[in-house]
């Protein structure tokens, strides 16, 4: 019954960039921390971004720390993510997903048990 769907995925230039939303419902939102994972393919799934229940606290991965923003709308179930600067090696399937807040503020794809379809971002060179 919970569900999240990402969107804004598509093809850019490198240099250009890109904004990813995740609406969810059947889940207390501003109960869950939200996280965006990528994975290429014949890659290890990556923690990108992640943000607390209330969007106070935020965590970026080094490989796009100072080019992207995550951020969340509790009035509407909604987390982004807005990405800049892209590069090709940011080519990758994008999911968002939830999990229940902890000690410290996640980004293990282990520590997040609900999570969208995906959807792809290609950036050419």
């Amino acid at each position: 019954q919970v569900q999240m769907v990402e969107s804004g995925g598509g093809l850019v230039q490198a240099g250009g960039s890109l904004r990813l939303s995740c609406t969810t419902s059947g889940l207390t939102f501003d109960g869950y921390v939200m996280g965006w994972f990528r994975q290429a393919p014949g890659k290890e799934r990556e923690g990108v971004a992640s943000i607390g229940e209330y969007g106070r606290n935020t965590y970026y991965a080094d490989s796009v720390k100072g080019r992207s923003t995550i951020s969340r709308d509790n009035a509407k179930n909604t987390v982004y993510l807005q990405m800049n600067s892209l590069k090709p090696e940011d080519t990758a399937m994008y999911y968002c997903a939830a999990g229940q807040p902890r000690r410290w503020l996640s980004a293990l794809a282990a520590d997040f048990g609900y999570w969208g379809q995906g959807t792809q971002v290609t950036v050419s060179s």
